[in-house]
């Protein structure tokens, strides 16, 4: 199979009511391609990092398969960087700060050989570039899936309900689909998000699993608890890079 992905490749500032975890490599594209690398061999990439971003990352992605051609690097400028705070349940969190830098100014550009790629993953990025990838392929995909968060809901809901229109399967967290659809109940919610456009949400609920819903149907996952969890970083984007490899 044939993946494009497009996302932050960037850094995370992570605090949680159990320690911290300040300046490491976080970003969608970062994990959807690591986790992808395990089920597929052609994996594009389209994101944009500052020269602050460590080579040897680039390096180790490129290691596992994954084609960097879409990746722009800005030279004299910074990476993207997300600061965020976690709850106690480990399932909120607050966004302390946000650092477009490199992609204030990003306009995704699409390398040849990924404009047919069969399989779309839209990572947690602003609802513009999200739209301004898919107006690049030149084939349907025969699956797009995208992840999104709430500070994207926060500043940029009216792009976000457009780029929704064209997608098949929405993933996001509990607290992201309450506020998306401003029901508390995931049922409702599900019918509120279902009629934005996509045929599927996955909800993801961390150690509590994560419940996928189509049409009138619910399948529920449970996941694998862990006794202590310091940092949550990826988490979301390396379920997504497994997701749509299954």
């Amino acid at each position: 199979m044939s993946l494009l992905t497009v996302g932050t490749v960037a850094f995370d500032d992570i605090e949680t009511p159990f320690g911290r975890a300040e300046k490491v490599i976080g970003g969608a594209c970062t994990y959807i391609a690591w986790t992808a690398s395990y089920f597929t061999d052609k994996i594009f990439v389209v994101s944009v990092v500052g020269d602050d971003f460590p080579q040897h990352e680039l390096d180790n992605l490129m290691q596992r398969g994954v084609n960097l051609d879409g990746l722009e690097i800005v030279k004299g400028e910074k990476s993207f960087f997300w600061a965020g705070k976690y709850h106690i349940n480990m399932n909120t969190r607050d966004t302390l700060d946000t650092q477009l830098n490199v992609l204030a100014n990003f306009n995704p550009v699409v390398p040849e050989a990924a404009k047919t790629a069969r399989y779309v993953m839209l990572g947690n990025l602003t609802p513009e570039i999200q739209m301004g990838v898919l107006d690049q392929m030149t084939e349907k995909p025969r699956l797009v899936v995208l992840d999104t968060m709430n500070f994207w809901m926060d500043i940029a809901l009216d792009s976000l309900k457009k780029v929704l229109k064209r997608v098949d399967v929405l993933t996001i967290n509990d607290e992201e689909a309450r506020q998306l659809s401003g029901e508390y109940s995931l049922v409702k919610a599900w019918q509120v998000i279902r009629a934005m456009g996509p045929a599927y949400l996955v909800i993801k609920k961390g150690e509590h699993g994560a419940l996928l819903f189509h049409e009138d149907k619910i399948f529920f996952a449970p996941a694998l608890p862990l006794a202590e969890v310091f940092d949550p970083t990826g988490a979301g984007d390396t379920f997504a890079g497994g997701f749509i490899d299954i």
